[in-house]
């Protein structure tokens, strides 16, 4: 096996099971891996650390897999860590409320570029590392042993892909293409799921917990869903009483989907809009005609993709939940999110002092809120708890 020798000092993330080596810290290459290729990596004294994926082209150099010299990275031992995976999730599907969830998540579940969604009898996949893309075979057989699903689809086009000189990749993988619209359930409210063409893998599982928690302080009340895309907030808020719920996405799809949900629930007599527009200019559409809400759902898109990106992804929440706040009834309610791993949960408060200062407003934290248990963070990958979210009451 071919060997990555790591500068004076910097086998220390290593050693404290940090499963990424940065191209900056190596050394030497002993022989002339390939992308994907599997190698040992070793400290400046050439004592062994660690196995991983090598990729040249990309900035995270090596994506650690093992830190057991004695364990052979072989196809057992992909089947064991997909088995691995696959158990742990099984619970949140054994009822009739629930049959979509992340399966694998990456990094978080020790296989590092391989995102896995289950969508009723689909399985969803995003394969954004060389290694992985090396391995598919392997552990595409494994996932079929495993769920037996009608169809695995590829939607491998996130721009992940380029920083491993990797291109897009969509498509049947196995079995069956999915149709237009694959029927879920998700405590307990049906979705359509367009895998093949809906936002990354079709579906945004993580919000699972939080769409629930969200509309218990809904009933009776006046709601705001922006960034909507098929409904998951404006859904739930609707199904726990809702007064009123207006639903703000910019996409087509994502309007069109979202009707396809409300006919699925049988939402047709409750007081409902949608509207396809920017959110950022809808708000401001809002506050020149005197609309007030008494709840206001902020999901935006990653604002922040890396931590360069902050200062600007500062100022874009800061002015998009200024602009939520002046919306809001006296004693109104902002569920705000955000999916920048590189917003860690205080600047995120920070920033929504600084949009309440601003709007002349003065905000209460209720309640917070994280990424479901299908999502879990490493302790030796913090960089893994990218969502976040607070419920203010805005005063």
């Amino acid at each position: 096996m071919q060997r990555i020798i790591l500068k004076k000092g910097k086998e220390k993330a290593v050693r404290q099971l940090h499963p990424w080596v940065f191209s900056g810290a190596i050394e030497k290459i002993s022989g002339k891996p390939q992308n994907g290729e599997v190698v040992e990596v070793a400290d400046f004294q050439e004592n062994f650390l660690a196995y991983g994926f090598y990729n040249a082209q990309s900035r995270v150099a090596v994506r650690l897999l093992s830190w057991d010299e004695n364990q052979a990275i072989d196809a057992a031992w992909w089947r064991k860590r997909i088995q691995q995976a696959v158990a742990a999730r099984r619970h949140l599907l054994e009822t009739q409320q629930t049959n979509t969830c992340r399966l694998i998540f990456s990094e978080a579940d020790f296989l590092p570029g391989l995102i896995v969604d289950k969508y009723a009898d689909f399985l969803s996949v995003q394969v954004l590392s060389s290694g992985m893309e090396q391995f598919k075979s392997v552990w595409l057989d494994e996932l079929q042993q495993l769920l037996q699903p009608k169809g695995i689809f590829d939607r491998s086009d996130a721009n992940a892909r380029s920083h491993e000189g990797m291109e897009a990749s969509s498509g049947v993988l196995l079995g069956e293409a999915p149709p237009d619209f694959i029927q879920v359930m998700e405590n307990g409210i049906q979705y359509e799921v367009n895998i093949a063409e809906g936002q990354k893998s079709g579906f945004y599982c993580d919000q699972r917990d939080n769409r629930k928690k969200v509309a218990a302080h809904v009933k009776g009340k006046k709601v705001l869903d922006c960034f909507c895309y098929s409904g998951g907030f404006t859904l739930n808020a609707l199904a726990a009483g809702a007064a009123e719920v207006i639903s703000v996405d910019s996409s087509a799809l994502a309007i069109e989907t979202l009707q396809r949900n409300l006919k699925a629930n049988g939402f047709k007599k409750i007081k409902h809009q949608a509207i396809q527009s920017d959110v950022n200019k809808q708000l401001r559409v809002f506050k020149e005609e005197g609309e007030k809400f008494d709840l206001i759902v902020l999901d935006p898109p990653k604002y922040a993709p890396s931590r360069s990106a902050l200062d600007k992804a500062a100022r874009a929440y800061k002015d998009l939940n200024r602009l939520a706040m002046g919306l809001l009834n006296e004693g109104g309610l902002l569920a705000t999110y955000s999916c920048s791993g590189a917003v860690d949960i205080d600047t995120f408060k920070q920033i929504l002092a600084w949009a309440a200062l601003d709007a002349g407003k003065e905000v209460q934290f209720l309640d917070q809120y994280c990424q479901p248990e299908d999502h879990p963070v490493r302790a030796s990958f913090p960089e893994g708890e990218y969502l976040k979210g607070l419920l203010c009451r805005v005063i």
